[in-house]
């Protein structure tokens, strides 16, 4: 079973894609009354035509109670003109008391965190529930690395779906961007595109989520497919390498800190964190990214 925190609109279309994808059953849980309900009916009613698992909705986190993985969605949402660090000590008192009832409910559970600033809640999911890093993994440079795979391919005229990029460091503005680790085809992009292109793709992969949240006030239909491609590596146990955010134990130089690096998942979670070999100013990038995280962190006292 699979839990998802949150009913809003990140919440309830991640639902919806992990149900046409038959992953497993859902519970849909949020605090407000009526809301998962009625997300829950909606989604049955295409159940016929579309899919073959069960969706419920309460307000109960005691339905989470045998998940295998819990998604939280919970938080307060980033508005224009907001850095997600603005969200900072708002969400940290949701995702703490978010993570208090997981580890009371569904205390095998693979948690995947996915609220805003989100390596900083992913440290605190991780530091609350007290669960070991395997299970405890943030969604963020799966996002960042669709968006960089879209502005690639348009720089290069070609599909999305054949770039292949990796970002790492903070879902947020101190990202990675990894140009040497990215490749169309076997090719890679490092060699495809000039040094103007290059600041182009960066700056625009950096803005991607402030411009959409500008436009619409929240990004939804890309974090719901990022989680999906998470879920489904951990219940078929695909392994892909992924970017996601992991609690570091001395990879790449860095510790005590949850940061976006290359991962494989898997029906454990967090199987494997890859170190690729990273050039010089991506490694440097990739050390201040750390540091910023841990700066914030130290703030927060945890």
């Amino acid at each position: 079973m699979i839990s998802i925190i949150g009913a809003g609109r990140v919440g309830s279309t991640a639902a919806f894609s992990l149900a046409l994808k038959e992953l497993g059953d859902i519970k849909l849980v949020d605090i407000m009354e009526k809301v998962p309900q009625g997300e829950a009916l909606d989604l049955m009613h295409a159940a016929h035509s579309g899919f073959c698992v069960d969706v419920l909705g309460t307000n109960d986190f005691r339905d989470i109670e045998g998940s295998g993985i819990v998604i939280n969605t919970a938080g307060l949402a980033r508005k224009p003109g907001m850095d997600r660090l603005d969200l900072l000590q708002k969400n940290r008192q949701i995702v703490s008391s978010v993570a208090e009832s997981i580890k009371k409910f569904a205390p095998d559970a693979i948690v995947i965190q996915v609220s805003n600033p989100m390596d900083v809640m992913n440290f605190v999911m991780h530091k609350v529930t007290g669960f070991e890093r395997e299970r405890v993994i943030g969604m963020g440079g799966m996002l960042d690395a669709q968006r960089f795979s879209l502005f690639l391919a348009r720089e290069l005229d070609a599909k999305p779906m054949d770039v292949k990029s990796m970002v790492i460091g903070e879902h947020g503005e101190s990202m990675v961007p990894l140009f040497s680790q990215s490749f169309l085809d076997s090719r890679p992009v490092s060699e495809l595109l000039s040094e103007e292109q290059k600041k182009t793709v960066l700056e625009k992969t950096r803005k991607a989520g402030a411009e959409v949240i500008g436009l619409k006030g929240a990004t939804v239909f890309a974090p719901a497919i990022a989680i999906t491609r998470m879920v489904e590596n951990i219940v078929k146990n695909k392994r892909e390498m992924l970017p996601v955010s992991c609690y570091l134990q001395g990879e790449y130089g860095v510790k005590d800190v949850c940061i976006g690096v290359p991962a494989r998942l898997g029906k454990s979670g967090l199987e494997e964190i890859i170190e690729l070999g990273l050039e010089d100013e991506e490694k440097n990038a990739f050390l201040q990214s750390a540091e910023k995280l841990k700066k914030i962190i130290s703030e927060l006292g945890i």
